[in-house]
């Protein structure tokens, strides 16, 4: 086994040069523009989005990478659910929660129509039940045929310090057990008729404008076999202010219901309310796409390196106080994808790499991951000869960074390439500035990852070099409150590429490295995915 040092040492090929920005602004200016809508998956929008992949890697020079096709067909279910009021009965008054400024919610099965009639309303912590960390929000509790509402992330996400002797969910750090949509599963394994979820802004990572921008109007998931019917009735969420209405009616306090959940032995409560609405749904189904090129490795062809980023974001949305109702998602994902673009042309102009390397431009990320959970379900090139590879999804656009971090670091041996080539640039390694809010677990690689593939995730860090201290959090920060899934994100010729070329460099390197190089680097023995990649790489012929 390869110790870390020995794979900081392994690969010493001088860097390429730096990246051409032009095509880069030219295909992230495109992919952004009005004329794509939003790049929704199923929509206009779409069609227009795979043409320019298609026609982008081929000029590039790009082989089609799935068995001669350009794309993997990603059948997929879009359910419209008519703006639905949720009604609350037993408390104090009955009470008419709006939808939109109070709750959104909504139905992943695939039904014209889904109810839920006085349906009993019990506050369950943070719905977590994690056996390894000795809790389990739902002991003692039958909520078999009940609404469940809980709290957003992980049980200790208030805490001032991060990792594993921090608190029973690592502190600051999220974990796995905070992500929204393993508490929705969780409670489909508890019984639940309905989850819903309550909206902080700060421990959810981003302002309740997201949850109307996002989870209203069409809906995409999977067409699984079961339509769905394994999922809730119910799914959603309920802003701040309205659970505090709600919980005070039954003459409950919000904030020491929060207190309690986050103490260990937590005991779920019975609010004495009920929950109805009727949810009137319009289906259509349709093949979205993954777009696949590759460059076919010289010597090991049967060996993959994975670059992947995703071609979607949300459509038409929420308009804007101008009426402007698309959700042009310019840094959340056009920016990534013509990064990819760039990447792949800048490799072409060099020596064939000796390890494949494949271009994955995946579908439905907004919807949960659904391309690359697709991908990673029905891989074009086995998960077991996959080396590894990097994930791209929002642009540094803010400056060149003098750090770079890598997201949800301590988990693979990838790691140590990053480094290396970091401080080639002459950056230094930093933490996550914002661990609480679990990115590792909020894009595509993580649909590989939990299958064993190590990927790195990670993005220019610290400060911007020329700038005031603070500046590029605060330029984040602000992209976050104020751009993100809503119309403002759009393309700007005031962006400052220099972050994203440096980040984009950093990239091609790592892929040529994974590329040229012969050992297969894994996760650290203390992931939770070194077992599944072990057992993975024994298939391997």
């Amino acid at each position: 086994m390869k110790t870390l040092l020995s794979l900081i040492l392994l690969s010493t090929a001088v860097p390429a040069a730096a990246i051409p920005i032009e095509q880069l602004k030219t295909d992230t200016k495109v992919l952004a523009s009005d004329a794509f809508e939003g790049r929704e998956p199923g929509s206009p929008g779409e069609t227009k989005t795979i043409d320019y992949l298609v026609k982008r890697m081929t000029e590039i020079g790009l082989k089609p990478g799935n068995n001669g096709q350009w794309t993997q067909d990603v059948p997929t279910v879009s359910i419209t659910t008519a703006p639905t009021p949720l009604q609350i009965a037993g408390g104090k008054a009955p009470m008419t929660l709006a939808y939109g400024p109070d709750q959104v919610v909504w139905t992943k099965r695939q039904t014209a129509e889904q109810a839920l009639v006085n349906s009993p309303i019990v506050f369950i912590g943070y719905g977590i039940n994690a056996p390894d960390r000795d809790w389990n929000d739902y002991e003692g509790m039958d909520v078999r045929g009940k609404t469940v509402v809980m709290l957003v992330n992980d049980a200790d996400w208030w805490a001032p310090t991060s990792g594993k002797d921090a608190g029973p969910f690592n502190g600051k750090e999220q974990t796995y057990y905070g992500r929204y949509i393993l508490k929705f599963e969780e409670a489909v394994r508890q019984g639940a008729a309905a989850a819903i979820i309550i909206h902080q802004e700060v421990p959810a990572a981003w302002p309740y404008s997201v949850v109307t921008s996002t989870w209203t109007g069409p809906q995409v998931d999977l067409d699984s076999p079961d339509k769905g019917m394994g999922r809730l009735a119910v799914e959603g969420w309920l802003s701040l202010d309205a659970a505090k209405r709600l919980f005070a009616s039954a003459g409950l306090d919000l904030l020491a219901l929060e207190k309690a959940a986050g103490q260990r032995g937590f005991r779920a409560v019975e609010t004495g309310l009920t929950a109805s609405t009727k949810l009137e749904n319009t289906i259509a189904r349709s093949n979205s796409k993954n777009v696949v090129g590759i460059i076919p490795g010289a010597k090991r062809p049967d060996e993959t390196v994975l670059v992947t980023a995703h071609w979607d974001h949300i459509g038409r949305c929420t308009p804007d106080a101008s009426g402007d109702d698309i959700c042009n998602g310019a840094l959340d994902d056009a920016i990534g994808t013509a990064g990819l673009l760039a990447i792949a042309a800048d490799v072409m102009k060099g020596p064939r790499p000796e390890r494949s390397i494949a271009f994955l431009a995946v579908t439905g990320e907004e919807a949960g991951l659904l391309g690359s959970e697709y991908y990673a379900r029905n891989p074009v090139f086995p998960l077991a000869k996959t080396v590894g590879g990097v994930n791209m999804d929002v642009l540094n656009v803010f400056g060149k960074m003098d750090g770079f971090t890598i997201i949800g670091a301590g988990q693979s041996e990838l790691e140590a390439i990053a480094t290396r080539l970091a401080t080639a640039q002459g950056r230094r390694i930093l933490p996550e500035d914002t661990p609480q809010n679990g990115f590792y677990f909020r894009s595509d690689h993580f649909s590989l990852a939990r299958r064993g593939v190590p990927m790195l995730f990670g993005r220019g860090g610290g400060e911007v070099i020329g700038k005031p201290p603070g500046f590029g959090l605060a330029a984040q920060a602000n992209y976050v409150a104020k751009q993100y899934h809503t119309p403002s994100d759009e393309y700007s010729d005031d962006w400052d590429w220099a972050g994203a070329l440096q980040d984009l460099d950093m990239f091609r390197d790592f892929s040529l490295d994974l590329a040229n190089r012969k050992d297969w680097p894994n996760w650290l023995p203390s992931s939770e995915f070194r077992a599944i990649r072990d057992a993975s790489r024994k298939t391997a012929p």
